[in-house]
């Protein structure tokens, strides 16, 4: 299944931006420490090209210690970007956002040159609960739903630090299929875009492979070799006490349960993607999209050619 969530106000927030960004001195992009590839937006990439970024890894509190490091140090390499953490627990970080903004443009930040930032990401990837900390106030309603923010609004952080706030938004088509999954589980796609037993079994699938403690410790499941995502989530539907009559396991109980642990935590802190295994899910995502790109243009030439709109291609000669 390839997930996608593409609501209608998206394309007005992509419009937004369009025409926003030609004032803006810094991009923030928000993203989610536990799929920080997964959460960055290649249209967003695309609407703020030349213009320098500040990658915020936020729910860093979340996320596996061991792999936000090696994220920092990805999107630090990259040139024009700085990258920082941020967590719940921070109660004042817009001295640090400020700062990071003002390392990537020296000149701006004045009364008679203020700094003008835009900050924007994924759905649900708390960038309300930060503008209302930033601010001091609950300037923006918060939620654990994709989608709750849908209007622009300016906000004043410091004497000549003005910042933009964006609707969450993701893009059109997730060619990335791992990342349609790892999205879902974190809860930045709509709940009725996708099956929770297909995102849960998928996010169980890396779990085994990756974090097997954490499922032994919190479920009272033994991780045995070769056990796949199917019996983990029976597993776990037992011990829980997701059970219909006739011993059957109330499979869709037990995905809502794992799903849910993860996004709180309860699972412990877990990173569901490294920067070298998203390289590799991306590049993958890339030759299949070509792939596909290619049988659709021969379908529409075939058709295009049947109904006489282009002339049929001449055979080689002999």
């Amino acid at each position: 299944m390839a997930i996608q969530w593409f609501p209608g106000h998206m394309h007005l927030t992509k419009k937004a931006i369009s025409e926003r960004i030609k004032e803006i001195d810094v991009v923030i992009e928000l993203l989610d420490a536990r799929l920080p590839g997964s959460s960055a937006n290649p249209m967003l990439a695309e609407l703020t090209s030349g213009k320098p970024a500040l990658k915020v890894l936020n729910k860093q509190d979340l996320a596996d210690p061991a792999c936000t490091p090696l994220w920092l140090e990805h999107y630090n390499s990259l040139p024009a970007t700085r990258a920082i953490e941020l967590d719940a627990s921070e109660t004042a970080p817009a001295r640090r956002l400020i700062d990071a903004c003002h390392a990537l443009a020296p000149t701006r930040g004045s009364m008679v040159k203020p700094m003008r930032v835009l900050i924007c990401g994924i759905p649900n990837v708390g960038k309300s609960t930060l503008i209302n900390t930033l601010t001091g106030k609950r300037a923006t309603r918060t939620g654990d739903e994709a989608g709750i923010t849908k209007v622009e609004q300016r906000l004043v952080l410091a004497d000549g630090f003005y910042l933009w706030d964006t609707p969450g938004m993701l893009w059109p088509r997730i060619i990335v299929a791992k990342s349609g999954y790892n999205l879902a589980a974190s809860g930045a796609i709509g709940r009725n875009a996708f099956e929770e037993e297909e995102v849960a079994l998928e996010l169980l699938d890396y779990l085994i492979k990756h974090y097997p403690a954490s499922l032994e410790a919190r479920y009272k499941v033994k991780v045995t070799p070769g056990i796949t995502d199917e019996q983990m989530l029976e597993e776990i539907g037992r011990k829980r006490g997701a059970v219909l009559p006739k011993g059957r396991i109330n499979l869709q109980k037990a995905a809502e349960i794992v799903i849910y642990e993860f996004r709180s935590a309860t699972l412990g802190r877990i990173t569901l993607e490294t920067p070298q295994e998203f390289v590799e899910w991306l590049a993958a995502g890339k030759l299949l999209d070509a792939e596909r790109q290619v049988k659709k243009d021969k379908i529409e030439t075939n058709r295009l050619i049947k109904f006489k709109k282009i002339p049929r291609p001449e055979r080689p000669a002999d």
